[in-house]
Order: structure tokens, then C-alpha cells, then sequence
């Protein structure tokens, strides 16, 4: 008996055309997503969704020592993720795709899912 197709969890993105060949483009996905793949910048991509912070901030949210923190700040503003502006003695940090909060939604959708699959299984 075939498997009916299951609603998805994430509407479908609207996609322009990549002047990337398919394997650079896959590789500047790759890039993209290694920089998120870090539970500390993960919290910083979270947080920076709700607005922009000061390093002084991020660095508490972390709780790890400032140059620690600026490490992967500098992660997520090299793949293009985040911007920081000096302003003063601080730098102000803020997300430059907001469509981020939507990848985690995702995220969660998959780990419900994932969570339920499991229990099923006991």
C-alpha cells in the first residue's frame, strides 16, 4: 500500500533563480549553514532576531568571555548573517536577514516531528 504524501510542515519558498552553478550554490548553502552550526551562535541568531544587541549583551546571553563571543560574531558577519555597527565604545549587532526566525520554525517543526517519531517507537 503506497504511502500517502504528508502536508508540509513549511510552506514552500519562492525562489529566484541563482546565477550560482547548482554545486557552488550548494556550496555557499553549505557555508551558510556550517556558520549557524554552533549552539552558541544559534542562541546569538535568536536573540539578534527579536533586535539588535550590544556585544556587551550577547556576551551575557553566552556566558562566555568576550573573545569568545566576538569569534563566532565574526562567524555569522563573514557568512553574511549579521552586521555590527560601532557606535562608540560598543558594537551594536543585528541580524541582516530576518528571514532566519522562519529556519527555526522549521527547526521546531522537525524536531516535534522527531520527537513524536520516537515516541511511537517506544
Amino acid at each position: 500500500m503506497p504511502k500517502t504524501a504528508k502536508a508540509s510542515c513549511c510552506p514552500a519558498p519562492r525562489r529566484k533563480p541563482s546565477p550560482l552553478a547548482p554545486a557552488a550554490r550548494y556550496r555557499a548553502r553549505a557555508e551558510i549553514v556550517k556558520a549557524l552550526a554552533h549552539p552558541t551562535r544559534l542562541m546569538i541568531v535568536d536573540k539578534l532576531a527579536g533586535g539588535e544587541c550590544c556585544v556587551c549583551e550577547l556576551r551575557d546571553l553566552a556566558g562566555s568571555d568576550l573573545s569568545t563571543v566576538s569569534r563566532h560574531l565574526a562567524l555569522l558577519q563573514k557568512a553574511g548573517i549579521i552586521s555590527g555597527e560601532k557606535r562608540g565604545l560598543f558594537v551594536y549587532y543585528s541580524l541582516c536577514c530576518p528571514c532566519l526566525s522562519g529556519f527555526f520554525g522549521c527547526v521546531e517543526n522537525v524536531l516535534k516531528r522527531r520527537a513524536t517519531t520516537m515516541a511511537e517507537h517506544l
